[in-house]
């Protein structure tokens, strides 16, 4: 092995080890309150308040999201295309080049 991938392994390995210590020394989930079991639960008022009912979207919103979205799908497309064009564009090429050869 090289020494490049030797220190690599040194590397990860440490970073693994780095992980384990902090996830041993600090839970993810906090743990559970015991104060909280011996408390009597008391009642809570509730207070019913009109509220305004949800408006349906305007259509021009709509047509202009949807429009957008194809804008953008459109655009993310021809550069994907580009770049997949060139990269067969250059196998093909280094392809014949080492049949020539």
């Amino acid at each position: 092995m090289s020494e490049l991938t030797t220190s690599s392994a040194w590397v990860a390995g440490l970073a693994i080890v780095a992980m384990i210590i902090a996830g041993w020394r600090k839970p993810a989930r906090a743990t559970a309150a015991f104060a909280r079991v011996n408390r009597r639960s008391r009642p809570v008022s509730l207070a019913e308040v009109p509220v305004r009912r949800h408006r349906r979207t305007p259509a021009w919103r709509v047509a202009w999201s949807v429009s957008s979205l194809t804008v953008l799908a459109v655009a993310v497309a021809a550069v994907l295309a580009t770049l997949v064009a060139f990269g067969l564009a250059f196998a093909i090429i280094t392809l014949t080049d080492l049949l020539r050869s």
